[in-house]
């Protein structure tokens, strides 16, 4: 890159990491956020309620995609993207200062959620206008490699939110963590906020996006634009479809792995935190490399191999992960039979996003069990009552379920108590035992699996469209795609397997989902790699987009003809 083309691309993804790093610190801080936030409550419903606080950023950012992405297309493409690090900054900073709800009581977690709405809107806005500045930038031949070191910053941010809280542990200790040391991480934000706000004022507004706006031809109205015609809705959403399964894998990879590593395998916090961390450090520099790619190759061709190749290995990887993670469990889930027989009336939908309802009946008492102690089973039905039979040992529904379950569970060779055998990092050296490895290389896979497609799906949205309405364009499918679909998977993900008593079973929800999206954009998605954004065109429909044009180009409502 040149001086000045290293400078942009650092300011952009230094700000990006930032706000990424905000977003991500309170994930990696559940337990510890609800306990603070929610104590009034148990233990279950604190990280569930936490959980809750942390999907209200997913489900604001098609808000905030309306309204920053709009700001972008209108004002420019920098000073949107200083007001959203402000606002992230001001946000997670706000978070290390909150009083808990033993202090304050119901108004902690209504603060809480307030801050976590801010931080939706702020990170939303950020993506259209950073990938937009960037993409604009960048050398037509060069522009996913740029665009790269930006999206990268998403796997780079869940490393460091995670090098963060461990170094902080590490320098006062657990106990001290849990009580007060959780603030350090979110009140440390505001040292590269302002380096980030700072490096980001005295960067140059996009040279595209000035010329537009001189020649009097940049969008009144973008977001009624957008969706003018039929030709553009289209293109919109191709741009859904592609967020939407790049972000199944993506929040597959991360989200979920990272929180079943430590519920359903049972492996020690500080192992799963120490593997992820750098493996999200690697995954920062595999995004660059597919980048750079499929400026080679094509976007198409580096998309659709990491969706396809996602579709064929999840299932060979997660197997793997079990089995090397903790070898009992997989053993036990292998050898033991486990069958629950019960009236259907008596099996409620495994589903409890407020942590308020009770096991009341048997078979729910029965399947909560199973589900805490990852045991694998299938239900069958009949007429009642509820009985759970664990090879040849029939358990009969009543006062004595849950002790006599869990015998029966431990004398079949499932783990209840923990097992010997779970991979744990306890030392440096351990870093270089064959299990741990093992399992960093199986979870790797998928790390770079989301970075294959990520990449290169977020510089062709951007190339899609045209500079007057870029930023609105691919902003807002872009934003649903993740808040609905990658937002929820780890959620939806339990719910399936909850209910059916197989988290291998719920792996094809997002399988599906994915082969569904690349065979869609196989006979949607243009390939657009080389093009120059100034002459992107649209597909026009007959009749909304035809005017009478003047001598210079410009059609009588005031629009170029490289602007369509």
């Amino acid at each position: 890159m040149k001086k000045q083309e290293l400078k942009i691309v650092s300011a952009s993804a230094v700000g990006t990491a930032f706000e990424w790093y905000d977003f991500f610190l309170y994930g990696s801080l559940i337990p510890v956020v609800g306990s603070q936030f929610f104590g009034g409550y148990g233990t279950a419903a604190q990280t569930v309620f936490a959980l809750l606080t942390f999907a209200v950023g997913f489900i604001v950012r098609p808000i905030g995609a309306v309204i920053f992405a709009r700001l972008t297309d209108l004002v420019g493409r920098k000073k949107v993207f200083l007001l959203t690090l402000v606002l992230m900054g001001v946000s997670t900073v706000a978070v290390g200062v909150l009083p808990t709800s033993q202090q304050i009581g119901i108004f902690a977690p209504i603060l809480l959620v307030t801050c976590r709405i801010l931080q939706g809107l702020a990170v939303s806005g950020e993506f259209g206008a950073a990938v937009t500045y960037v993409s604009e930038y960048a050398p037509a031949n060069q522009r996913s490699f740029f665009v790269g070191w930006l999206t990268g910053t998403t796997a780079l941010a869940f490393s460091l939110s995670l090098a963060v809280q461990l170094a902080v542990q590490a320098a006062i200790g657990e106990a001290a963590f849990e009580s007060w040391g959780w603030r350090v991480p979110f009140l440390i934000s505001v040292l590269p906020l302002g380096l980030s706000v700072w490096i980001r004022s005295k960067l140059n507004e996009s040279p595209i996006f000035l010329k537009m706006k001189e020649e009097g031809t940049h969008a009144k109205a973008p977001l009624r634009e957008v969706f003018s015609t039929w030709p553009r809705i289209r293109m919109v959403a191709i741009v859904f479809v592609m967020a939407s399964a790049q972000s199944f894998i993506g929040y597959l990879s991360t989200i979920y792995m990272f929180t079943a590593m430590k519920t359903y395998l049972k492996v020690d916090s500080f192992t799963v935190n120490v593997i992820f961390m750098l493996n999200m450090l690697i995954g920062f520099f595999l995004c660059v490399l597919f980048c750079w790619l499929s400026d080679r190759i094509g976007r198409r061709i580096v998309l659709f191999a990491g969706l396809a190749l996602t579709a064929l290995l999840v299932f060979p990887i997660n197997s793997g992960v079990t089995a090397v993670a903790n070898p009992e469990l997989n053993q036990a889930q292998d050898r033991v039979q486990v069958a629950i027989t019960a009236n259907p009336l008596d099996c409620s939908f495994q589903f409890n996003p407020a942590g308020t309802a009770k096991s009341t009946t048997d078979c729910d008492r029965a399947r909560d069990i199973l589900n805490r102690n990852s045991v694998r089973f299938h239900i069958v039905d009949g007429p009642g009552p509820t009985t759970v039979t664990v090879n040849e040992t029939a358990i009969a529904g009543g006062p004595r379920l849950e002790a006599e379950l869990v015998n029966a569970l431990k004398a079949s060779g499932y783990p209840i108590e923990g097992s010997s055998g779970t991979v744990a990092i306890d030392s440096v050296g351990d870093l270089f035992s064959m299990p741990v490895v093992q399992v960093a290389l199986l979870l790797l896979l998928l790390v770079a699996l989301a970075q294959m497609s990520q990449g290169p799906a977020a510089t062709a949205m951007a190339e899609l469209f045209p500079t007057r309405i870029r930023a609105t364009a691919l902003s807002i499918p872009y934003q649903l795609g993740v808040g609905i679909f990658g937002g929820l998977l780890p959620a939806t993900m339990v719910a399936i397997g909850a209910e059916v008593g197989s988290t291998t079973a719920a792996l094809w929800y997002p399988v599906g989902a994915v082969t569904l999206g690349l065979l869609i954009l196989v006979f949607t998605l243009p390939e657009t790699r080389g093009i120059e954004l100034a002459d992107v065109r649209l597909p026009r429909s007959r009749r909304a987009d035809r005017a009478p044009q003047d001598a210079t180009g410009h059609d009588q409502r005031g629009v170029t003809n490289a602007d369509h």
